[in-house]
């Protein structure tokens, strides 16, 4: 007899193959799947031990305990106080502030300059907390003047108002800095306004702080294209004076920065209306002896004929021979003053007398 046997195809054979392959995979998945599963409830358990994700306001009721105990005060913010403005006219840009600087219900400044420089070709009004603006304005104008003297070109209006952005943006608004940037570069004028958390506003005018709103309704009332210069001096004074008589936060007088194509003036209290009605007749005296005196210490020094001597290396040198000689109380050092220094200081004077 003759067994006849079938050649399997290499289509066959692949099958085969691959069956076998599969059954493997499929152990190998089960053992991985069943350390994955292992591995998770053991993350659940852990995760249960820790508090949830997100948002945690468990701490509402700790506060609230301890504010009513009193162990704690109650944190309160310090209202701060602005009216600053910038409008766009026929030749360029011209930007006002007030010049209040308040802290809470205190006036704490009655001719703050709330109108920063940046560069030649543009200024900056600022709102918010005074240190910021201070601050951040300040660090803005020496970046644009390294660019300027990197480029030797004027800067732009965009690029002050990107690198504002950028890093107040990059705070999250924690920075209290509300700005408007206003100047004339080779695109013609602009009015940006920078917020605290990096958003621009391009606008022909604006006006921003807590004076804005009755500013705003003088600004939307009376801007028109094309306005003259001494028109809109008048708009931004009536504008800022708006804010100044209907925000108790804004006050004393008015500044004015009037930026046009190479030129810049600036009008340090343009509009003084707040003025001080009364003065006292003569400064504050004192008695001798109000002020009490708790110890008094006596200095004996050394005689030094500081005529012979031809330079100051040389009463260096005389000084240093006598300073072990000659004794000296602390009492006496300044800020940052050695003893060295010390006896220098006291030898001159001596010299004086």
């Amino acid at each position: 007899c003759f067994f006849f046997f079938k050649q399997k195809t290499a289509y066959e054979i692949l099958s085969g193959l691959v069956g076998s392959e599969m059954c493997i995979r499929d152990r190998y998945q089960r053992r991985v799947h069943g350390i994955y599963i292992k591995q998770s409830m053991q993350y659940i358990k852990d995760m249960s031990d820790q508090p949830e994700q997100g948002f945690s306001f468990e701490n509402t009721r700790r506060n609230q305990f301890l504010i009513e105990k009193k162990v704690v005060k109650e944190p309160r913010y310090t209202k701060t106080g602005t009216t600053i403005a910038g409008m766009i006219f026929k030749d360029g840009v011209i930007l006002g502030a007030d010049t209040r600087a308040t802290e809470g219900p205190i006036v704490a400044n009655k001719n703050c300059l709330k109108i920063h420089y940046l560069a030649p070709n543009m200024h900056c009004c600022g709102a918010g907390t005074a240190a910021d603006c201070d601050a951040v304005t300040d660090m803005i104008s020496r970046q644009l003047e390294l660019i300027r003297l990197n480029t030797g070109r004027e800067c732009r209006i965009v690029n002050a108002a990107t690198l504002m952005s950028n890093y107040l943006f990059n705070y999250g608004g924690y920075i209290g800095a509300y700005l408007i940037i206003g100047g004339v570069d080779c695109k013609g004028p602009h009015i940006v306004n920078v917020y605290a958390d990096g958003m621009q506003t391009w606008l022909p005018f604006y006006s921003t702080g807590s004076g804005s709103l009755a500013a705003t309704a003088i600004l939307e009332t009376s801007y028109r294209d094309d306005i003259p210069l001494e028109e809109a001096k008048e708009i931004i004074v009536r504008a800022i004076e708006a804010g100044i008589y209907n925000d108790l936060g804004s006050g004393s007088n008015v500044d004015l920065c009037v930026i046009t194509k190479g030129k810049t003036e600036f009008f340090r209290n343009y509009v003084s209306k707040n003025k001080k009605m009364f003065s006292m007749e003569k400064a504050f005296s004192f008695p001798k002896g109000t002020t009490k005196v708790i110890k008094e210490t006596t200095v004996k020094l050394a005689e030094v004929k500081v005529e012979d001597v031809s330079s100051p290396m040389e009463i260096l040198q005389l000084t240093a021979q006598f300073i072990k000689t000659i004794s000296v109380s602390y009492t006496h050092l300044r800020a940052h003053e050695t003893r060295e220094d010390l006896v220098c200081r006291l030898l001159l004077e001596k010299k004086k007398t």
